[in-house]
């Protein structure tokens, strides 16, 4: 089973990276691989809506996404995080989240029916640390929401929505001792519902087993 963290804040050691790392931390010392990237590495160019991905599930626009969508399919479960800009996420997790727009798949005749890629392939799950500045938790706006919706159109089960105020300088959530406790708590949810999937289905394999043989 993998964890993949994803940060859409440009600073590495800010306090949303520090928060999903401290998710992510959880995960490690329970035996889980788990793999960090920050999008401010990668060039991503805005989803231009050409739908050239309709027939092939693919996006067309070869840039650094294309490093990106192995690792989600890889994945069995997703950590995003984002610092509040303007009462949503940054311009670097939104364009991330638009090229996911390839995982959409929809109806020939019919776009009201439509699913994610993970309603076909199977659930995953994923949670979400937003970051906000201010000490009203009503100025995060979106950044949350924007992250969590998203992710549940794509087939993603989000276990936790993490929301995080009052944080602004650089480590300041070192400091912060509930943020913490609350980041790891994502990551240990995070961890103990995939194992229980991976028990409930063994589980069941047992059931099917002796069904089909009556």
């Amino acid at each position: 089973m993998k964890i993949l963290g994803i940060v859409g804040s440009k600073r590495k050691n800010g306090n949303t990276s520090i928060l999903v790392q401290k998710a992510l931390e959880v995960a490690e010392k329970e035996g889980i691989e788990t793999e960090l990237i920050y999008l401010g590495d990668y060039t991503i160019k805005d989803c231009n809506g050409c739908e050239g991905c309709k027939d092939t599930y693919q996006c067309v626009i070869e840039d650094d996404m294309q490093k990106i969508y192995p690792l989600l399919l890889k994945a069995d479960a997703l950590i995003l995080g984002s610092p509040t800009y303007f009462y949503n996420v940054t311009a670097d997790m939104k364009a991330f989240i638009d090229r996911c727009y390839c995982f959409e798949f929809f109806a020939e005749n019919d776009r009201s029916v439509w699913l994610g890629i993970n309603e076909a392939l199977g659930v995953k799950y994923a949670s979400v640390i937003a970051v906000c500045e201010q000490h009203d938790e009503k100025d995060m706006g979106y950044t949350a929401e924007a992250m969590a919706k998203s992710l549940e159109s794509l087939g993603y089960r989000v276990i936790d929505t993490v929301k995080v105020i009052g944080l602004f300088s650089k480590g300041e959530a070192l400091k912060d001792e509930k943020a913490l406790e609350r980041a790891r708590k994502a990551g240990k949810r995070l961890v103990e519902t995939m194992r229980l999937r991976e028990k409930v289905r063994e589980n069941l394999k047992h059931l099917f087993s002796i069904e089909n043989s009556l």
